[in-house]
């Protein structure tokens, strides 16, 4: 691709970006202002005119789907060369490249999880505690460790956390010490110790430093308002004297706070980098007016939001907002809404239920199911681990070795059926229909191929989709939580459980924890297209539970809410 068509589809703030390719460079980019089109258009902009040496770039980000899409839009411009992972994957590589040189012998094991560890170190302390208690000490543990902070520092911040309660501080404390006592006998590393191991090679080890120096020069950073103080420390350790630096965030979306993220090191990158060039995209592409309003009028005010503007200018219908007598009549609401849309023609996959913990699921899970809606719970069982997508990808493979000039939808088509895939969806729901849903995907992957796709390159794309988990989309509702559904958007989407307890939460007591709730619901509304619908109930499962009260962030929107009745944004 030629450089002047990478930047010719892009608009004013995009193309500024793409074209501001040297020196420290900050992206403050809104929802929906198609940050990932920019930096990709730009690394690959540095690669057409010979600014960048693919092998010298390195694109970070925090997950790994986010990593993979950001891999397979470089290889469609013609940037497959630039080296594109998370964090942790590009330290990992480093750590097990360097070890046998500098520490001699084969790295250590990874933990695979903490939770066992961790309970076998509080035995050591006769300290006997259950699943959720230890997955809260996981927690903590890497908090503290990606937050650099010593035990001492990490004690005097423990009156701002939120702990088990049937764990004291010294006990926290203690069992944080035996957890590390007890990895370091097994010698084994967690993920935040390759992170810190990398950073300590890299500071004790002037030759290691240099070489990893020489080998990247360019650096991009996604999602930079979700870095961590030790992520910060090891990618100013990777840049060394250099300022080749791009930064992108929207600290209006720094919802892990609780895990260790910051957005000062976003809002603050004009500070430590005098020199550098900030620019704004406010373009929203993704949503329509009313939607764009709405995220606008909740982080007015907040520090470093931007304001969108909205490139669908038609009114569009007003976000709607219900309450309802119970969860269950929520549900059953919610239900009926999503069960009209598609008799209406919304495919069942625009659509998305998002809520603020995972045990509002079953309640809508059951409500959908109910009538005949197919549903995916996002964060589950991983598409390519299913185990008929395992079947249909290793004789996918086989056939690539024999069949040479046939079509590719014919033997992709020809393949699915053996394993019991038709054109036609069962109209049963449970097991078969799930399982015609997985290998219909694949067939819609094959179909969305170009034409001259060969077999073999179809075969290639699906185990490297599999390898950065960049899933297929399923024919089904999502149903997520809002953290969860950062970085995804649909056509048409229900937020649910508007309440105070659950948004805010009820351990969010400060205001920084409930300005962290204030974002975490601007990530949801941000996820909609074209309608928005809010919900809250005024009690629980049954009516004998205490009666709730609407969000107050409803209340800051203006938002009037009559029984029963669904109502807009005044």
């Amino acid at each position: 691709m030629e450089a002047a068509d990478l930047i010719a589809g892009l608009d004013e703030q995009q193309r500024r970006a793409a074209e501001t390719l040297l020196g420290p460079v900050c992206i403050l980019a809104g929802a929906g202002t198609g940050k990932t089109r920019a930096i990709t258009h730009r690394i690959a902009y540095g690669v057409a005119t010979g600014v960048y040496a693919p092998n010298r770039v390195m694109a970070l980000t925090f997950t790994k789907r986010a990593a993979g899409e950001l891999r397979s839009r470089l290889r469609a411009l013609g940037a497959g060369g630039v080296s594109t992972r998370t964090f942790h994957s590009a330290a990992l590589s480093q750590l097990a490249y360097f070890w046998p040189d500098t520490m001699g012998g084969t790295m250590p094991r990874l933990v695979d999880g903490k939770a066992k560890l961790i309970a076998h170190a509080a035995e050591t302390l006769r300290l006997r505690l259950d699943t959720a208690t230890l997955r809260d000490l996981a927690a903590e543990i890497e908090w503290r460790k990606v937050s650099r902070l010593t035990y001492e520092e990490y004690e005097a911040a423990l009156p701002t956390r939120s702990l088990p309660q049937n764990v004291s501080v010294d006990q926290a404390v203690a069992v944080h010490k035996a957890y590390e006592d007890l990895k370091d006998s097994r010698r084994q590393l967690d993920f935040e110790d390759v992170l810190l191991a990398t950073a300590g090679m890299l500071e004790l080890e002037p030759r290691v430093a240099q070489q990893v120096r020489e080998q990247y020069r360019f650096f991009v950073v996604d999602e930079y308002q979700d870095v961590s103080p030790l992520q910060h420390d090891l990618l100013d350790l990777w840049l060394g004297d250099r300022n080749d630096l791009c930064v992108v965030g929207d600290a209006s979306q720094t919802i892990y706070s609780f895990a260790g993220a910051s957005a000062d090191y976003l809002l603050g990158f004009g500070s430590r980098h005098p020199n550098a060039d900030v620019l704004r995209l406010e373009q929203n592409y993704r949503s329509a007016r009313p939607i764009v309003e709405t995220a606008n009028q909740l982080m007015r005010g907040r520090p470093g939001a931007l304001h969108l503007h909205p490139v669908d200018t038609e009114p569009g219908p007003a976000p709607r907002v219900t309450d309802h007598v119970t969860d269950s009549a929520e549900a059953r609401f919610v239900a009926e809404s999503i069960a009209a849309e598609i008799r209406a023609g919304a495919a069942p996959e625009s659509i998305a239920v998002l809520f603020r913990v995972n045990v509002q699921a079953p309640a809508l899970e059951r409500a959908l199911d109910d009538l005949g809606v197919t549903t995916r719970l996002h964060g589950s069982a991983r598409f390519f681990d299913l185990a008929e997508v395992k079947q249909a990808m290793m004789m996918l493979k086989g056939a690539a070795i024999s069949i040479v000039d046939e079509p590719l939808f014919k033997t992709v088509s020809d393949v699915l059926r053996s394993l019991g895939w038709l054109q036609q969806a069962p109209e049963q729901r449970g097991a078969v229909r799930d399982r015609w849903e997985s290998l219909n995907a694949l067939m819609g992957l094959a179909e969305a191929a170009g034409p001259q796709t060969t077999l073999r390159q179809f075969v290639d794309e699906l185990f490297a989709r599999q390898a950065s988990q960049h899933e297929p989309t399923m024919a089904a509702v999502t149903l997520a939580t809002l953290h969860s559904a950062k970085g995804l958007e649909w056509e048409s989407v229900y937020i649910v459980g508007l309440t105070e307890g659950l948004l805010p939460i009820s351990y969010a007591q400060t205001f920084e924890a409930v300005d962290e709730e204030r974002r975490l619901l601007y990530v949801g509304v941000t996820r909609a297209r074209r309608r928005l619908s809010l919900s809250w109930a005024r009690q629980g499962q049954s009516r004998a539970t205490m009666e709730r009260r609407p969000s107050r962030f409803l209340e800051e929107l203006r938002i009037r809410t009559p029984d029963g009745v669904g109502s807009s944004i005044a």
